[in-house]
């Protein structure tokens, strides 16, 4: 049985780009590029980069100087990942972490987010569901509500 349309347990499972839908590349209605610098993120970039700076703020900040054992107090390692990300989001448009693997936060209509975006960006992303809820251009609902957009350098 030959057929060129797909089973329906294809298109179900497999959303509606496997129903012959095509939705552009992750970007592409932002007005981004589809590959190299300014184009969108990946999902193993991002993660990456969050899972350093978790690193950097639980282990080397939250034990390693300050000496606070996250077991007993885990909200420290939350508000240094905060402070860390109103400051170095806020100044650069990225984290350590976001720089090893070569991601930056931009506003939507171009260049560095405004203070306003990065606090309310900041405080979605501490609360880690905002963060996991994506669109179809790999935006956070974190970075949807800060108008803003995770990028390659």
């Amino acid at each position: 049985m030959s057929s060129k349309q797909p089973r329906w347990t294809q298109t179900w499972l497999g959303g509606v780009r496997s129903a012959g839908v095509d939705l552009g590349y992750p970007g592409e209605r932002l007005g981004l590029p589809s590959e190299g610098s300014g184009s969108v993120a990946g999902f193993g970039r991002r993660i990456g980069a969050i899972m350093i700076d978790w690193l950097i703020c639980t282990w080397a900040i939250t034990q390693g100087l300050l000496r606070v054992d996250p077991a007993d107090m885990p909200w420290v390692p939350v508000l240094i990942l905060a402070v860390e990300y109103l400051l170095l989001v806020g100044t650069m448009g990225m984290t350590f972490g976001m720089r090893l693997l070569g991601v930056r936060v931009a506003a939507l209509g171009g260049g560095a987010p405004g203070l306003v975006s990065v606090l309310v960006r900041t405080f979605l992303l501490c609360l880690a569901v905002p963060a996991l809820v994506w669109d179809r251009d790999q935006r956070g609902l974190h970075d949807r509500a800060a108008n803003t957009v995770v990028v390659r350098l």
